[in-house]
């Protein structure tokens, strides 16, 4: 499987290659200049892989949740790449793909991804991270008040009941440090947490290959960024 992502959804700015199991990838935290900066990314990342554009199986982008101007900028390049090689296209979830960065560096299964989503709010998601190449939802991603995230209704494994067997999730991402208070409001279902950690194209590229090998890819002009809101703050 060769696949290419791209994900400019946070501060950070980065592409992957996906190329018969290794990974090549660049990776940067701009702050601004991610409309710059990912074309010569991905420019390096093939010259790397010694591979041409119109040989890959499909194009994989970080489709949100995050900033407005940077979702924008990858769902763009993706959907220009793609037209003009022919290629499919997977969206992949920016909080699924955090999880699985936290579930590698971290060796947790069960992970809150929580990104800050500015106007107070964050949006978060939870996920089984066994397999970090195909994170299993367990929570939806949505955006909320740092006070309602919930995950009192999620089931424990085997099917219990939360209160018969309460998942503890690994939180990840930089909702944890603007919102300090939001590690004690969950208590116990926490474990700890990591608020350094940003999306990577590197698991979106990897999400991105298990999802096209399912088929689960779409045509270059339904490459949309996800906001979960309708009015959208832009990431400073």
């Amino acid at each position: 499987m060769k696949i290419l992502a791209l994900d400019t959804a946070t501060e950070a700015c980065s592409a992957a290659l996906l190329l018969h199991g290794e990974i090549l990838e660049r990776y940067e935290v701009l702050g601004r200049g991610h409309a710059e900066r990912l074309l010569p990314m991905v420019q390096e990342v093939l010259a790397e892989g010694g591979v041409a554009l119109a040989a890959l199986d499909a194009i994989a982008f970080g489709r949100g949740p995050g900033g407005f101007t940077g979702l924008r900028i990858a769902a763009g390049v993706t959907q220009g790449l793609a037209f003009g090689a022919g290629l499919p296209v997977v969206p992949v979830s920016d909080l699924a793909a955090l999880a699985a960065r936290a579930a590698v560096h971290h060796c947790r299964r069960h992970v809150l991804a929580c990104l800050d989503a500015r106007m107070a709010q964050v949006y978060w998601a939870a996920y089984d991270c066994a397999d970090p190449a195909a994170p299993v939802t367990l929570a939806p991603e949505r955006v909320s008040d740092p006070g309602d995230i919930r995950l009192e209704f999620v089931a424990g494994p085997g099917g219990q009941t939360p209160s018969e067997c309460p998942l503890r999730f690994f939180g990840v991402g930089h909702g944890f440090s603007g919102y300090p208070a939001l590690a004690g409001m969950l208590g116990s279902r926490l474990e700890g947490f990591d608020a350094t950690l940003l999306p990577h194209a590197r698991e979106v590229a990897l999400i991105g290959a298990t999802e096209a090998a399912a088929g689960r890819t779409v045509a270059p002009e339904e490459a949309q960024p996800i906001y979960l809101r309708d009015e959208v703050a832009h990431r400073r």
